[in-house]
């Protein structure tokens, strides 16, 4: 058993003759060159740690002549015989529930990804043209991920990736069209995927609108709740095989703390109060709400239909009134969303906790969580409700099909 010794001025600090070290799975262990011992548990607090088995980024694993291995960083040439995993390392659960927040509202997505190598990763960002969901792909992109780009706009989407490439030419952006307001461009969208790529490990839901006039798509339904849910639900469902291909995939579901405002409960969930066919007494603030309530109980229900396909469900709050186009359809929001910009997240703290949800080792036995300010909380009592849950996925497989036809969606 390991020596518990008093803390330091840092209680990770190791004391003075103890070295920290890796093994190739993974395991990190502890070597005394005064007794010339080794244990797996720090000498100072007692916990086990783990590393990724991705070496960070721009790193690569070599081997000199005389058989010993060494690292070197193909970007400053830098070379060393400590594993650099090791700055990453990470305590090791004792169980499931056992979460330690290492990020908080301040972080930013490249901070949460600071040293990971996603290099072989494929995601999908919606709406990854503007706002979040730029800082979302761009974060990705810069740590070697492949992002495809699923935009509605050609011309924005293309200067976006421009924007991206231009800090590093190299990386792996892609655009692939899809408009949210049509359900057969959801289904083009997955074909030319389908194309293109065997495997998906990352679909991030991130596209949304806010507040929107009352409109009906092309597919007959009301705008907001076809682009906020509906689209998204049949995305998912059509790229399932792909997910799985994946192996360690992860859906993320970008939702808001607005779904605590919801008027929606089990007796009044229903496609017309979905999607109202006339306009009379909308409002668009509640439409809102009542999506992202979609959001948190489509992620619900998901998580537990997939949890044999070990595919992992997250949704999430990315901030409060975050500066974006998101509130460009009545100038009254965009003046509030101005007067409170100094207050609030930056745009890629705003992304903080998507890409925390989609790539954090530490959740990779869990499925089906809420996190706000890369913390899991709790979510509202409504989105909890697996009946309620139940019910939107078959209102939302019957509007799908509906449109599609009986075959729309994969058994």
């Amino acid at each position: 058993m390991a020596l518990i010794l008093p803390d330091s001025d840092s209680e990770d600090e190791l004391p003075p003759g103890w070295e920290e070290r890796a093994t190739l799975d993974g395991s990190v262990y502890y070597v005394n060159h005064c007794t010339k011992g080794t244990q797996w548990t720090h000498p100072r607090t007692g916990k086990k740690k783990i590393v990724s088995g991705e070496m960070p980024f721009g790193w690569e694993k070599c081997v000199d002549e005389d058989g010993k291995v060494y690292y070197k960083n193909n970007e400053t040439n830098r070379v060393t015989y400590t594993d650099p995993r090791l700055a990453f390392a990470i305590e090791e659960k004792e169980h499931p529930g056992d979460f330690r927040q290492r990020f908080d509202g301040s972080s930013t997505a490249l901070q949460v990804l600071h040293g990971r190598d996603l290099s072989g990763k494929v995601a999908i960002v919606t709406g990854a043209n503007t706002g979040i969901g730029f800082e979302t792909a761009r974060s990705l992109a810069l740590h070697g991920c492949t992002v495809i780009f699923a935009c509605r706009d050609a011309s924005k989407a293309e200067e976006a990736m421009a924007q991206v490439r231009s800090e590093r030419s190299n990386l792996n952006c892609e655009f692939i069209p899809l408009d949210l307001q049509s359900l057969q461009s959801v289904k083009d969208f997955v074909t030319t995927f389908q194309q293109r790529f065997s495997k998906l490990d990352m679909l991030i839901l991130n596209a949304g609108v806010f507040s929107v006039p009352f409109s009906l798509t092309g597919d007959g339904f009301e705008s907001a709740f076809q682009v906020n849910h509906l689209s998204q639900f049949y995305l998912t469902l059509l790229l399932k095989p792909q997910l799985l291909e994946g192996k360690t995939a992860r859906v993320i579901v970008v939702s808001s703390e607005n779904h605590r405002f919801s008027n929606l409960d089990l007796n009044s969930l229903s496609e017309l109060n979905l999607s109202p066919k006339v306009g009379g007494g909308y409002r668009g603030m509640m439409t809102y709400n009542n999506t992202k309530l979609c959001n948190v109980l489509f992620a619900k229900e998901l998580a537990e239909r997939w949890y044999d396909d070990s595919i992992q469900v997250f949704s999430l709050h990315p901030g409060n009134m975050i500066s974006t186009d998101i509130a460009r359809h009545w100038w009254v929001y965009r003046l509030a969303f101005a007067l409170v910009r100094p207050f609030t997240k930056s745009l890629q703290q705003g992304a903080s906790t998507t890409v925390y949800a989609a790539t954090a080792h530490e959740l990779s036995d869990c499925t089906g969580l809420y996190f706000n300010n890369c913390c899991r909380c709790a979510p509202s009592k409504s989105s909890q409700d697996p009946q309620m849950a139940k019910l939107l996925w078959d209102i939302s497989t019957d509007m799908v099909k509906s449109v599609m036809g009986e075959g729309a969606l994969p058994k």
